[in-house]
């Protein structure tokens, strides 16, 4: 016997049986590609991490070029000497800690019995010390985020930032090498004090050139946004003082 096509009924078991081979075939692509994505997440950490403390592939004076997929782990492994996880007083060597999602720590640390893992990674530079940060913040639509190389001092050796929806050619303009650039060689510190950085409109100093000002020159039209990498800078960086404190 046939089937009656134009019943209603053969229209729902048909849609019913479609949804379900379509999400079946779409489900078995998601988790055969989960190994990749998770190498990628694994990636693109470290390339920022280590873009941060100025190993890249930049050459020209505007380029953001990160070391290629194929080499990351092993640069990763050369610069980067000992990765730790503060915890309240506590301070234990972690390789995997760069793997530690800073987003849901922050979230656990809203209980007032959760102390948030922090994770702090020591790599070395032309015999030089570097220690980098991750911070994470707000910016006008979504999340912005990043990593900050300082010195023993709290002096900027470099930084990379990031976001996930902020406005192209205003907002989205904080991973451009113009504004990147412009953190190196200020200080979250004023006299031994913690201050942290602030990105300011009309601070003066449109070439940046004075580095104990603890201002950068904000990006225009991006007002919300740099409030915002100020509130991140100043938040989060403040977490790791009482260790740069220990190193003195």
């Amino acid at each position: 016997m046939a089937l009656d096509t134009e019943k209603n009924s053969y229209t729902v078991i048909f849609s019913i049986i479609m949804v379900i081979v379509v999400g079946s075939i779409l489900a078995g692509f998601a988790n055969g590609l989960k190994p990749t994505i998770k190498a990628n997440e694994r990636y693109e950490k470290q390339q920022n991490i280590l873009y941060a403390m100025g190993i890249n592939e930049n050459e020209g004076p505007n380029d953001v070029e990160f070391i290629p997929t194929d080499r990351v782990e092993a640069e990763f492994v050369k610069y980067i000497k000992k990765q730790f996880v503060i915890q309240g007083d506590e301070v234990i060597e972690d390789d995997q800690a760069y793997l530690i999602d800073i987003k849901k720590e922050s979230a656990k640390a809203k209980d007032g019995d959760y102390q948030r893992r922090l994770p702090l990674f020591l790599g070395e530079k032309d015999g030089e010390e570097i220690y980098v940060m991750p911070v994470r913040g707000k910016g006008l639509w979504d999340a912005i985020w990043g990593f900050v190389a300082v010195d023993r001092t709290m002096k900027i050796q470099g930084v990379y930032f990031d976001h996930k929806a902020e406005t192209p050619g205003l907002g989205a303009e904080i991973k451009q090498r113009f504004f990147m650039d412009d953190f190196t060689g200020e200080s979250f510190l004023d006299d031994g004090v913690y201050s942290g950085i602030k990105v300011a409109k009309g601070n003066n100093d449109p070439k940046n050139e004075d580095k104990t000002d603890q201002e950068v020159d904000a990006l225009a039209g991006a007002t919300i946004t740099g409030d915002g990498l100020s509130v991140m800078l100043q938040k989060d960086v403040k977490m790791y003082v009482s260790y740069f404190k220990k190193l003195k």
